[in-house]
């Protein structure tokens, strides 16, 4: 190893979604120089794409909404949903220093929060599960904040909204906009929102790009360094400590020094066909991810190569997504709610409960595909009344299809369901069948079959209108079905950390000076997802986790 090093810093940080800007935040609030390399040329990771809602029991958000969340409560939800899949210890860290990492962030920074109410865990009714939810949202923010550079280079998600800011509160109400008063007050005001910022020349974000923007600007304003187009290739190792990376930046390899330790927050392997077809179930592809699409496993190689050991390599955040002929994946959240809609395989049966949590919808499509019925892709189904009344894969309730997914095939449409079944290929008397039962269902107002719209998860994003918000036969034609594929946000396996962040070899042992937190590390949430904001949430408090060990461990952080 050559000692002349071309930078050097207290905490070197790979990746610049929200666990490595927390990484670097918290760094630089403990007085350690901090420096964030970004594999592309855009900041934000997947976060910026996400809705940027993180879930954390007991933060302070939820006291002040008086919903009563203690860590008793939030243990046993979390051993009613993770249980024993991740050790008790890393458990134990998130519910402690969640909470204070949604304090201080709060009281030293932008970034700032606010309590989403009604957006229930997603099993609420297992032990000590919320039904007014633990998730909270980035605040609106105004990009403008930012200096032009920054404002350039940060990635955008590029939502459908019509060039209106809506948050995750809003987005519920606007969705029945052409069903509920709640609705149209909603669509009101966040138009009312917009005209209020052309006036005043601002350019307010939300959702991801709001957490992220108030990370950057917190970042800059701390005085942390963010360099883009700046690839790991390696890890500086020494006597078993590891010493500094070594980055591509301008066309020169350099090495940058950390004096208290390298956190690698790089992202998973979403995209990385290879590494896909070598962990995840068949069949996979990476055109059905919504992460970021630098994230291809960079920093799993050199961490392999150290004696890293690695967990929940087989999993994903499961996203059911649909692609558009355009080619970049829709995740189907809120359009999964909706009344009037099935998904079948392709012997035209229902096998799950639509409106379930996503991740369960994923694992299902899985579990159930076979030869004769398969389930990747399925079929989503839907009537011109559902069509004409709910916003469906961010068009407006009426708006139609554009007419080169239809006449290019991506979406099929009949006049009755039996010529719908010709046109995917399954046998009409089955698929009429099976819309006949799920018909009889909506009508009675329960799913005997799946029990959708039981849980109060699956009536967030329902119709309250209804007796039963989840359902509505399927009566009404032209009748539309478009194929769902077993979509990702993200890879949840990857490197096996501590309580503290510490990226662990296969004996249990720690690898001195590396540190790994989000999607680049085995989940904290095990096989399942606990919440809105399960991903997120962890990353960010793991991120601080790392560079509050380094702060306090390492000569750099004593200084």
């Amino acid at each position: 190893m050559n000692d002349t090093w071309d930078h050097t810093y207290d905490v070197v940080v790979v990746g610049s979604g929200a666990a490595g800007l927390a990484a670097a935040v918290t760094a630089r609030l403990r007085g350690l120089t901090a420096l964030v390399v970004e594999k592309t040329d855009l900041y934000g990771g997947s976060t910026a794409l996400s809705g940027g809602a993180i879930w954390v029991p007991g933060n302070f958000h939820l006291d002040a909404a008086g919903l009563g969340d203690t860590p008793e409560k939030a243990r046993a939800y979390l051993d009613a949903t993770v249980g024993d899949r991740v050790p008790a210890e890393r458990k134990d860290a998130y519910l402690a220093h969640g909470p204070r990492m949604v304090r201080e962030f709060h009281d030293r920074t932008a970034i700032r929060f606010v309590h989403t109410p009604g957006y229930s865990d997603y099993y609420p009714e297992r032990l000590g599960g919320s039904p007014q939810g633990r998730s909270i949202e980035p605040q609106v923010f105004d990009l403008r904040k930012l200096g032009p550079e920054q404002r350039a280079t940060m990635r955008r998600a590029g939502l459908p909204t019509y060039g209106l800011t809506i948050t995750s509160k809003d987005f519920r109400r606007l969705n029945m906009v052409g069903r509920t008063w709640a609705g149209r007050r909603t669509a009101l005001t966040v138009g009312l929102r917009a005209v209020r910022a052309r006036l005043a020349r601002q350019e307010p974000l939300s959702l991801g790009e709001a957490l992220i923007a108030r990370m950057r600007y917190s970042l800059d304003t701390l005085g942390g360094e963010l360099w883009l187009s700046a690839p790991l290739t390696g890890l500086v190792e020494k006597d078993g400590r590891v010493l500094g990376v070594r980055v591509t930046r301008e066309g020169r390899e350099l090495t940058v020094r950390a004096n208290g330790g390298v956190v690698l927050a790089s992202g998973g392997f979403s995209h990385d066909q290879r590494l896909r077809e070598k962990h995840l179930p068949a069949p996979t592809s990476t055109a059905w991810s919504s992460a970021a699409e630098g994230q291809t496993g960079d920093a799993l190689e050199p961490a392999l190569a150290l004696g890293a050991a690695t967990d929940l390599m087989d999993r994903v955040w499961g996203a059911p997504s649909v692609v558009p002929p355009e080619g970049k994946p829709f995740f189907l959240v809120a359009d999964r709610g909706i009344p009037g809609m099935v998904v079948v395989d392709t012997a035209g049966e229902r096998y799950v409960n639509e409106a379930a949590p996503y991740h369960e919808f994923v694992d299902a499509m899985y579990a159930n595909d076979r030869p004769g019925a398969g389930t990747v892709p399925s079929w989503l189904l839907l009537d011109a009344a559902s069509k004409s009344r709910y916003v469906f894969m961010g068009l407006l309730p009426g708006r139609p299809f554009p007419r080169a997914w239809l006449e290019g095939g991506f979406v099929r449409k009949a006049g009755t369901v039996e010529e719908l079944a010709v046109r995917i290929g399954v046998a009409p008397r089955r698929l009429r069948a099976t819309v006949d039962r799920f018909n009889g269902f909506a009508r009675a107002g329960r799913d005997e079959d799946f029990h959708r719209g039981d849980s109060v998860y699956d009536r967030y994003y329902g119709d309250p209108t209804l007796p039963c918000p989840n359902l509505a036969p399927l009566e009404k034609g032209p009748y539309y079905a478009i194929p769902v594929h077993p979509g990702d946000i993200g890879t949840k396996g990857g490197l096996v950390t501590d309580a503290t962040a510490r990226v662990l070899r296969e004996d249990g042992t720690a690898i001195d000076g590396l540190y790994a937190s989000g999607n680049v590390s085995a989940a904290v949430m095990g096989e399942t997802y606990p919440g809105p904001g399960a991903t997120i949430g962890p990353a960010m408090t793991f991120g601080r986790l790392a560079a509050d060990h380094i702060a306090r461990t390492t000569p750099a952080g004593r200084r």
